[in-house]
């Protein structure tokens, strides 16, 4: 079975401090567009809504604008900017670099099923 959607036009959105996701849902596979404002840090913005000190969730993404730094829980990090496709397990803080939003593609499907709803 073939299956399609439009991103433009999502099955939810979810707004938090500073950004939003939107989300399509397929068999087998959740994909999300998440645009982060100047500004935005997890910490800040997503974990209250989530209830853990750090994100929890696998990120398989794209950049597709602007820049985001990345630090783990055991002080690895990293700067991703537009072009670039990543990998980042859980446990991790994030924030956007820059006065530019940050517009991110997620494939993984974490983003879209987990990402910024309360765990409790």
């Amino acid at each position: 079975m073939i299956e399609a959607k439009m991103v433009g036009k999502p099955d939810e959105r979810r707004d938090f401090p500073r950004g939003h996701l939107e989300a399509v849902h397929l068999t087998g596979l959740d994909f999300a567009v998440a645009t982060f404002d100047p500004g935005w840090r997890w910490t800040e913005s997503v974990a209250p809504i989530m209830g853990t000190e750090h994100c929890q969730v696998h990120h398989n993404g794209y950049v597709v604008q602007g820049r985001m730094r990345i630090r783990m829980e055991d002080g690895e990090e990293a700067e991703l900017e537009a072009g670039e496709a990543f990998v980042v397990p859980p446990g991790h803080d994030a924030w956007v670099v820059g006065d530019e939003q940050c517009v991110i593609y997620d494939f993984a499907g974490g983003m879209a099923k987990d990402y910024a709803k309360s765990q409790g």
